[in-house]
């Protein structure tokens, strides 16, 4: 898996997924005028916003996060990761497993609010802020992995 994962040809596809798929979000957003919950992270913030959405909103966010915010993370994770193992040492991959569990969670919880079930609001308070920390600090790494890859190949 980890000789797949760190091919070039491999890093290109899921660099090339990641594009469309960031642009899926955006399209997807426009077209039906809303801001998903995916960076919130303050509860009343996120109860108002919800409120906020009409059914359709609420529906078509809840099909968004059920498919393309579940396809996000198994893409740039799997790219973050091969990034790091392929130019760098493999324990900078570590964080991108984390990010593609903390998104995931966060996906399930979303879905929950968009809903209806407020019960687990709270949970956004943290695991929001602790994807965000993650997914950052994983491009970094792959920022890093790719100037590590840029210095070999002008050696």
């Amino acid at each position: 898996m980890m000789n797949w994962l760190t091919k070039t040809s491999t890093l290109w596809w899921l660099f090339g997924l990641f594009i469309l798929e960031t642009i899926g979000f955006g399209v997807i957003m426009l077209i039906w005028q809303f801001e998903v919950i995916d960076e919130f992270s303050d509860p009343e913030l996120i109860r108002a916003h919800i409120a906020a959405m009409s059914e359709t909103q609420r529906q078509v966010h809840v099909w968004t996060t059920a498919t393309l915010d579940v396809a996000y993370p198994l893409t740039y994770g799997p790219l973050f990761i091969g990034l790091a193992m392929r130019f760098l040492k493999p324990v900078f991959a570590l964080p991108g497993i984390a990010v593609i569990l903390a998104d995931l969670m966060e996906g399930v919880v979303q879905v929950q609010l968009l809903t209806g079930n407020m019960d687990l609001l709270w949970t956004k308070a943290w695991l929001t802020p602790t994807k965000l920390l993650l997914f950052y600090l994983c491009l970094a790494t792959a920022v890093a992995a790719l100037i590590v890859a840029w210095r070999r190949r002008r050696a």
